[in-house]
């Protein structure tokens, strides 16, 4: 692909330093439809990064366009905080019917804010408030969000030093087979929670993603999970599942923990919760967590009610039937393959491959070796991300409405940037 150097200059001399991805791809994007992403010169961008999991059902997907639009063009709520509106109703009916219901969940239904970490600071608070404890447990290589709570139960360095100030009230133990199978699930964390001289003082809650999404694409194994559910519920202790990144089908299942067969008290949701890429988050608890003033919790943008809309007619579209989870599983078997492929092409450069659904990692020997995979891919017209304390592994997050023609495209991009940064 060849490039004119777009003028980058408002960017570098008004926006702050703190800007990220646009490093990574160098030009300016103008309109997206499906897959695709197309800069101001016209040059079309396969994304597999889909706004970090925002974008599960694509760029401007017509049919929630169409929603979106009709609700705007009958000058529908825009803007209504907790106000009980047509629109949030919809979503309510929806919600319960087609995701809760079916599941056997009973959860009440928070709307804390529009991201992701405004989801888990209410969840983090909720526990405290119900068990009266303040400390959270959390596990190495977690990423909960750059909030203070939700950095406190974070595990990357860089993103908590951020902060200023001490993060405390959490203690990290070690994910699935952070120690290498060499030492049994959860002993050190029992033996802590048992004996009172460790120091521990008694969780409140413990905080899982069952994929590490930031942390290099760690999966937890089905029985690591159930046996955390477990020990949770021995211990007294509430079990929050972080499902911003890795729910919605991201992972096969509308929620990721569903492989598993748990029930958390707790579930963060946000990302494609709105389906169109709109900010809109979800607290999921338990009814008799519900132990909040009104009030007690807010949030000026907690009733994004377009978001609502496009929420709505994605639930009814993707999720009513189960074909969804079907093709998001088949089309994880044809990402696996790929790199699987590229893995046995390059032995003694790719150290590990590992996803579930359609998140995928690929992790590099040489931890820059990722990095240069992802620009080299941006060169052909691929979109990809890096992930992993050391930004060692290339992270594939396609949409799930991606063709296989697409997907393979992408994959083959793929395959020919590994070779090309060899």
């Amino acid at each position: 692909m060849t490039m004119t150097q777009p003028d980058l200059s408002i960017f570098q001399t008004l926006e702050s330093e703190v800007r990220s991805y646009c490093r990574g791809w160098p030009t300016v994007f103008d309109r997206a439809r499906g897959s695709y992403l197309y800069d101001e010169d016209g040059h079309a961008f396969l994304d597999f990064f889909a706004g970090a999991g925002s974008l599960n059902y694509g760029h401007n997907n017509p049919v929630l366009k169409r929603a979106l639009l009709d609700y705007l063009e009958r000058d529908g709520v825009t803007h209504g905080l907790d106000m009980s509106t047509t629109a949030k109703r919809a979503f309510l009916e929806t919600f319960r019917d087609v995701v809760l219901r079916p599941r056997g969940l009973d959860h009440k239904v928070m709307f804390p804010g529009p991201t992701g970490t405004n989801a888990v600071e209410a969840a983090l608070k909720l526990a405290r408030k119900v068990k009266g404890r303040e400390s959270i447990v959390s596990f190495t290589n977690a990423f909960h969000g750059m909030s203070l709570g939700s950095l406190a139960v974070t595990g990357n360095a860089f993103k908590r030093a951020g902060a200023g100030v001490p993060l405390v009230h959490g203690t990290p133990m070690p994910f699935d087979r952070y120690l290498d199978g060499k030492v049994e699930d959860f002993l050190w964390f029992e033996r802590l929670l048992e004996d009172s001289g460790s120091g521990l003082n008694r969780p409140a809650a413990v905080i899982v993603e069952t994929v590490q999404g930031e942390g290099g694409i760690n999966v937890a194994r089905a029985e690591w999970l159930r046996a955390l559910a477990d020990l949770c519920k021995r211990q007294d202790m509430l079990l929050i599942v972080d499902d911003i990144q890795m729910g919605c089908g991201r992972t096969g299942a509308f929620f990721s923990f569903e492989e598993a067969g748990i029930t958390p008290d707790i579930i963060t949701v946000s990302k494609s919760i709105s389906g169109y890429g709109m900010p809109m988050a979800l607290t999921l608890f338990r009814p008799e967590l519900d132990v909040w003033e009104p009030g007690e919790h807010n949030g000026t943008f907690r009733g994004n009610n377009p978001a609502f809309v496009t929420a709505a007619a994605t639930l009814n579209t993707y999720w009513a039937d189960g074909q969804m989870e079907k093709q998001t599983l088949a089309r994880g078997e044809q990402v696996e393959a790929a790199l699987r492929a590229i893995a046995a092409e390059h032995p003694e450069e790719v150290a590990d491959v590992r996803g579930r659904g359609l998140v995928w990692g690929m992790e590099f020997h040489d931890k820059a070796r990722a990095g240069s995979v992802a620009s080299r891919a941006f060169e052909l017209g691929l979109l990809i991300e890096t992930s992993g304390p050391e930004s060692e592994v290339v992270k594939l997050l396609p949409a799930l409405t991606i063709s296989p023609e697409e997907l393979d495209e992408g994959l083959r991009i793929l395959a020919r940037a590994v070779r090309e940064t060899a």
